[in-house]
């Protein structure tokens, strides 16, 4: 049994996250004009500068990051490939995305039409960047 190959685990957490970076600017305008809508009904705003997407990229390296962690530490148990990636994967955005999603819902913050988008966005996002990621990862 061996290590984590931390190299190949930072490597393909960057990918992870860049990938997931990506995708969430595509997906912007599916929903951004609702959710600023919604915000502006409760006095809040949402500035979309550059430090805004400053830490959009840092918070999404980050996800990406332990995401492909929990993928090496599951080759030992699954194998490695494709399938181990998304069971990891399924079960991160599960334990990671989902949970908020719910908690949105509860304070009743979002729609549920916007929530059900976005659940369905970041799981495509967490499979696709999980896959991704694997594919860089080697021990």
């Amino acid at each position: 049994m061996s290590g984590i190959n931390v190299p190949r685990w930072l490597a393909g957490g960057v990918v992870a996250g860049v990938v997931i970076f990506i995708l969430e600017v595509l997906a912007m305008p599916l929903y951004m004009d609702v959710m600023q809508s919604r915000l502006t009904e409760l006095g809040l705003s949402m500035q979309l500068d550059a430090g805004a997407y400053a830490l959009g990229a840092v918070t999404t390296l980050l996800v990406g990051v332990v995401l492909i962690f929990f993928y090496a530490a599951s080759r030992t148990r699954f194998g490695a490939g494709v399938r181990t990636a998304l069971i990891v994967s399924v079960v991160f955005y599960a334990g990671a995305f989902l949970p908020l999603m719910i908690n949105y819902r509860m304070i009743g913050l979002y729609s549920d039409h916007l929530l059900a988008l976005w659940c369905v966005q970041g799981l495509i996002e967490t499979v696709i960047a999980g896959v991704a990621g694997a594919w860089v990862y080697r021990e």
